[in-house]
Formats: structure tokens, C-alpha cells, sequence
């Protein structure tokens, strides 16, 4: 998240859950989707929880969604925005690592850093229809039984589901290698 250094600084009003309610001056009132963040020490430990905001009150209030479990946050905390929304980097340094919602690597060992040279925020606009191929074209994985019944759609999104222990992961696993090695292709996984 790219930190802006002209905002401003709220105060906890309501946690419930997950939703936590935050008073902020009149004139520092942080807009929709931006991240907030705020420290919590619990159990002698103090790690930084970053907050979404969801929704406008109205009274200086905004109503936000923690990313992280709320225990240790009290009211009259502190929260700062950062002005910004939550973002994620984005090209070829991404290949290979793990993110968090927030775009922290998860796989890496402590300290290891990534040089990131763009980062995008998490709620966009979707492409434009003329940015859009308007062709469909099969997606041949090779798998005899996935081409005949359920063809995917080239470009497209695909969800697998199923029960425990149907071999979802034998399959994934089976598509990620026939990708990269018949397609030259990069496989992104969220979930």
C-alpha cells in the first residue's frame, strides 16, 4: 500500500466482530475501499492490523472491515489512513511467491525483501468491452475427459469443486504441469 503522508488519524468507535466502527475529523474522512491500519498488542506481541473501509456513516463515521482477527482493539484507539487502497504487486516478480490479501510474501524466509515495481490496488474496473477478444477459443489441457466434457475457455476463469479425497488436487497439480510445459503458460491460483 503506498503511504500517503497527508492523512488522517481516527479513533475506534464500535468493534463487533470484525466490523469496526472509526470517528474521523471532519475533514480527514478516508473514502471507500481505502486501507487503514492500526497496532494491537495482544499477549505481549504487537503486530499491525490493516482495515478496509466499507461504508460511509455519516457523523465523521466510517464502518470498516478487519483483515485480521479485532482481539486487543479497544475504543479511543488510534487508526491511521493510509490514503490508498489496499494493493498488491503485480509482473514477473510475483511468479514463484505467495501473497497475502495486502500483498505481503508469505513463502519467503525473514528478511529476504522483493524488489516490486508496480503495484495494483485490489479493486479495479474491469477491462473494457473493446479491450476484450471476441473470439472463444478452447483451452486443450490435454486431459482427455476435461476437453470432451468440460472445455475451458482460453483466458477464462475456472472453478474446481468437489468432495474430500474426489482428487481436486491431482488434477490441479496435472493442469499447472501440462500449462507450463505444452503452453509456456503461468498458472495463478486465489482461493
Amino acid at each position: 500500500m503506498a503511504e500517503n503522508k497527508n492523512v488522517a488519524t481516527g479513533r475506534i468507535a464500535r468493534v463487533t466482530g470484525p466490523v469496526v466502527d472509526i470517528e474521523f475529523p471532519h475533514d480527514g474522512i478516508p473514502g471507500i475501499y481505502n486501507a487503514l491500519t492500526t497496532e494491537i498488542t495482544l499477549n505481549g506481541e504487537t503486530s499491525v492490523l490493516t482495515l478496509e473501509v466499507a461504508q460511509h456513516l455519516g457523523d465523521d463515521l466510517v464502518r470498516a472491515i478487519a483483515l485480521k482477527p479485532t482481539d486487543g482493539l479497544v475504543r479511543g484507539q488510534a487508526v491511521q489512513d493510509t490514503g490508498a487502497p489496499i494493493s498488491v504487486p503485480v509482473g514477473d516478480v510475483t511468479k514463484g511467491k505467495v501473497f497475502n490479501v495486502t500483498g505481503d510474501i508469505l513463502n519467503g524466509k525473514p528478511g529476504d525483501t522483493v524488489e516490486v515495481h508496480e503495484r495494483w490496488p485490489i479493486h479495479r474496473n474491469p477491462p473494457s468491452f473493446d479491450q476484450l477478444e471476441s473470439k472463444t477459443e478452447m483451452f486443450e489441457t490435454g486431459i482427455k475427459v476435461i476437453d470432451l466434457l468440460t472445455p475451458y475457455v482460453r483466458g477464462g476463469k475456472i472453478g474446481l469443486f468437489g468432495g474430500a479425497g474426489v482428487g481436486k488436487t491431482v488434477l490441479i497439480q496435472e493442469m499447472i504441469y501440462r500449462v507450463a510445459e505444452d503452453h509456456d503458460g503461468v498458472s495463478v491460483f486465489a482461493g
